[in-house]
Parts: structure tokens; sequence; C-alpha cells
């Protein structure tokens, strides 16, 4: 004879369909209403959103804005203003390639900065892919910065 306590009696296994779900079993209205399962049925069917690439398009913009916010160390100038970059081209399957020089090539950041500038330029949503072809002809001279830039290192 076995007792309750006993280890060869198991309780009864569980069962999907005796799984009572909390939010019918809660109001009337949800019973008379089927729940939906498929969250994703919309989300499937949309269309990416249009961006524009190329020359002037909102993702090229996208990535001169977050190239201007890498700065030399030496300079407190963004590298962009400082005339480093000498162009920014996002083709038709939103690949950047950045062109772009180094003020000299024995620069302290002449190993880091060109992966810097493609690890930011690949973080802009949209980008799949970004490069940098480091060029040293022109030469970069100082006629290249803006006015901003001048402004801020006092040679206006």
């Amino acid at each position: 004879m076995t007792t309750p306590n006993d280890a060869s009696t198991k309780p009864p296994r569980a069962r999907v369909e005796d799984a009572i779900d909390p939010d019918e079993a809660t109001t009337e209205a949800a019973a008379e209403t089927p729940r939906t399962r498929d969250y994703l049925e919309g989300f499937l069917h949309q269309k990416p959103a249009e961006t524009a690439t190329g020359a002037g398009g909102d993702l090229q913009q996208a990535v001169i804005d977050a190239l201007k916010e890498i700065y030399d160390p030496e300079i407190p100038v963004n590298i962009y203003d400082l005339g480093l970059i000498y162009g920014v081209e996002v083709d038709d399957e939103c690949d950047a390639t950045i062109t772009m020089t180094l003020t000299t090539p024995h620069c302290p950041v002449a190993e880091t900065m060109p992966g810097e500038v493609e690890l930011r330029a690949s973080s802009v949503p949209g980008i799949r892919d970004a490069e940098v072809d480091l060029v040293w002809d022109p030469p970069w001279s100082p006629e290249k910065m803006s006015d901003e830039a001048r402004l801020e290192l006092g040679m206006l």
C-alpha cells in the first residue's frame, strides 16, 4: 500500500488544453474576442522607409554630422571643419566611402584616426558598410579649413 507522501505517486501532467489564459479569465469581453497571437503581422508586411542616398542625401548628411563629432587631439576643431575630410560618398547599397587625409604623415593619430572615422561612419543608422581611403594628394594645408575652424584657432 502506498501513502500520499510516497515517491511513486506523481501529480498529473500539465496539458496545453488545460491552461487558462489570464487575459480571458479576467473579463468576459476578452472571452468574446479571441486574442491574436501573431504580433508581427503588420510589421512583416511593411516596406522599409526610403532614405535618400547619394550626393546631398539624408544618409550622406548623417555621416558628415557623425564625422563632425571627431576631434583632432592636438587641435580643438573637428576633423571635418579642419579640412581633413575630402569627400563623403554613399552609394545605392548604403555603403559609405570617406576620402580623407591627415595633417602630416607623422601625425600621432595616423594609425588610429582612419579606424575611428570608419567606426563612426559605420555606426550611423542606415549605413551598411564604411570604408576610409587615406590619401596624401593633394596634401593638407591650412587653406582647407573652414572659417569656423580658423576663427576657433585665432587665424581670422
